[in-house]
C-alpha cells in the first residue's frame, strides 16, 4: 500500500470510541497552548517522540505545544492530571505499555484509563530485546528456552511491573520455566550488573541494551517484533526462535480527556498520523529505534483494549505486584 493510501486508510479508522459532541470552531484557538504531558522523566523514548509529534503539531496548527514531564507514581500522576484536566482538548497526554499494564496493577488507582481518557493515536513501538553477558554459556534463544528449564535464572528489570519484568513473566509463562525476578530502580543500574555478571538476562527496553549490544558487553539473543530490526540484522525474532507468543513493543500512544468533543480527538488524530507518516519523523524514529505503528483513535482503541487484557492476565497469573 502506497503511503497516501495508508494515511488515508488510517483516518478512515477513527471511528470506534464513545462519541462526546461536537467542539468550538477553530480549535485551537490563536494565542492558546496546548500542553503535552508526558508522565516520565526527560529524555527517554517516550518524551522524544512527544517532542517531535509535539513540534509538528505546533507547526501545523501555529500554536505552541509545550512538553510538560510530570513523572512519578509509576507513569500515574501524569495521567491522572490529564484525566481531571478540562475537556477542552488542550491537555494530551502521552502513554505507554506502562499505563495498559497499570490498569491491573493499580485497580484502585485515581483516575480511570478506561474511563476517564480516550485513545487519540497509536503512534510507535519500540521492540524488547533479550540481552545476556557477552561470555553467558547461553548461546541464542534456543539455549535460553532449554536452560531456562533446567535452572532457575535471575531475571533483572527496571522495577516490578515495568515492561521488562511484563515481558520476562510472559516468558515463564509459555515456556513454563521459573526465572527469578531482580528488580532495580531504573534500567541503567540493571544493565550495569547484567554486563558484571551478575544478572543472567534482561527482557530489556531497546535503547537501554543496544548500545552495550554494539560494544560487545551484551550478546543479543532474539528482538520481541514482527521482524529482525536493521540495527541487529542477524539477531532473529523470537518468533524466528520459536517462540512467536513473546511478541512485544513498549509502545507509545496519545490520550486526551474522556469526554474532548469528537471532531477535536479527530483533528488530533488525523494531524498525528500525518506527522508520523512524514518522511523526517520516520527517519529520526528509526535512529531512535522506533518501528513505525500510526493508528487511528478507532484501531488504537481496539488495540489498546488487548493490551490491557494480555498484560491483565500475566499479571494475575505471576501475582505481580507494583512493589
Amino acid at each position: 500500500m502506497k503511503r497516501r493510501e495508508i494515511v488515508l486508510a488510517a483516518g478512515a479508522a477513527m471511528a470506534g470510541w464513545p462519541g462526546t459532541g461536537s467542539a468550538q470552531s477553530g480549535f485551537p484557538k490563536p494565542g492558546t497552548n496546548i500542553k503535552y504531558v508526558v508522565p516520565f522523566a526527560p529524555g527517554g523514548l517516550t518524551d522524544m517522540m512527544a517532542r517531535t509529534v509535539g513540534q509538528k503539531l505546533g507547526d501545523a496548527w501555529k500554536v505552541p505545544v509545550v512538553i510538560e514531564n510530570k513523572a512519578g507514581g509509576n507513569a500515574q500522576i501524569g495521567a491522572e492530571q490529564v484525566a481531571k484536566a478540562p475537556a477542552d482538548g488542550y491537555s494530551l497526554l502521552a502513554i505507554t505499555l506502562t499505563h495498559a499494564a497499570n490498569v491491573a496493577l493499580f485497580p484502585n488507582a485515581p483516575y480511570s484509563l478506561t474511563r476517564d481518557l480516550r485513545p487519540v493515536a497509536l503512534l510507535a513501538g519500540s521492540p524488547m530485546l533479550v540481552v545476556v553477558p557477552a561470555n553467558s554459556p547461553i548461546k541464542d534463544f534456543k539455549d535460553l528456552i532449554s536452560i531456562a528449564k533446567a535452572r532457575q535464572l535471575n531475571a533483572g528489570s527496571s522495577g516490578n511491573g515495568s515492561p521488562p519484568h511484563l515481558v520476562m513473566a510472559l516468558f515463564n509463562d509459555l515456556n513454563r520455566s521459573r526465572m527469578t525476578h531482580v528488580p532495580y530502580r531504573g534500567g541503567a543500574p540493571s544493565m550495569v550488573d547484567l554486563i558484571g555478571g551478575q544478572l543472567d538476562i534482561i527482557f530489556s527496553n531497546f535503547p537501554e541494551s543496544i548500545a552495550h549490544v554494539k560494544g560487545g558487553k551484551l550478546r543479543a539473543l532474539a528482538t520481541c517484533s514482527l521482524s529482525r530490526h536493521p540495527m541487529l540484522p542477524d539477531v532473529p525474532t523470537a518468533m524466528e526462535a520459536g517462540m512467536p507468543g513473546l511478541y512485544t513493543e513498549n509502545w507509545t500512544a496519545a490520550m486526551i480527556h474522556a469526554k474532548t468533543p469528537d471532531d477535536i480527538v479527530d483533528k488530533y488524530s488525523r494531524e498525528i498520523i500525518k506527522i508520523m507518516f512524514s518522511r523526517e519523523v520516520e527517519e529520526r524514529a528509526m535512529q531512535q529505534g522506533f518501528r513505525l505503528t500510526p493508528k487511528g483513535s478507532g484501531e488504537f482503541a481496539a488495540f489498546l483494549k488487548s493490551e490491557i487484557d494480555r498484560w491483565g492476565r500475566i499479571i494475575r497469573t505471576a501475582k505481580i505486584t507494583a512493589t
